[in-house]
């Protein structure tokens, strides 16, 4: 059974940063892309960030760009979602999902195969 488990989310003031994590199990880590999607409230979920499975190709989406920073450490397991520069329309709740494969079209990067079950990220005016 496929477990992601995100972490490190909270309450910060406009400005700061965060580092979020998700850690895998249930699965051969280093041979799926993992990406990360978020839902702010009243919203639906967006697609956020994308890495593949070695973590040479990345993909972000325009607002987060340059912000945001997805890595992946394959002997740990784990994702992680750097973000910088947070502003309150940053706040949501944050995914971490897991795809069937080793990489992904773009056009598939918004239909994981796996989900995690959330963590709050609260950004203050």
């Amino acid at each position: 059974q496929v477990q992601l488990v995100e972490s490190g989310g909270g309450l910060v003031q406009a400005g700061e940063s965060l580092r979020l994590s998700c850690a895998a199990s249930g699965l051969a880590f280093s041979n799926h892309a993992m990406g990360w999607f978020r839902q702010a409230p009243g919203k639906e979920r967006e697609f956020l960030a994308y890495i593949n499975w070695s973590g040479a190709s990345t993909h972000y989406i325009d607002s987060v760009k340059g912000r945001f920073t997805i890595s992946r450490d394959n002997a740990q397991n784990t994702v992680f979602l750097q973000m910088n520069s947070l502003e309150p329309e940053d706040t949501a709740v944050y995914y971490c999902a897991g795809y069937h494969t080793l990489w992904v079209s773009a056009q598939a990067m918004s239909t994981p195969a796996y989900w995690g079950q959330g963590t709050r990220v609260t950004v203050s005016s």
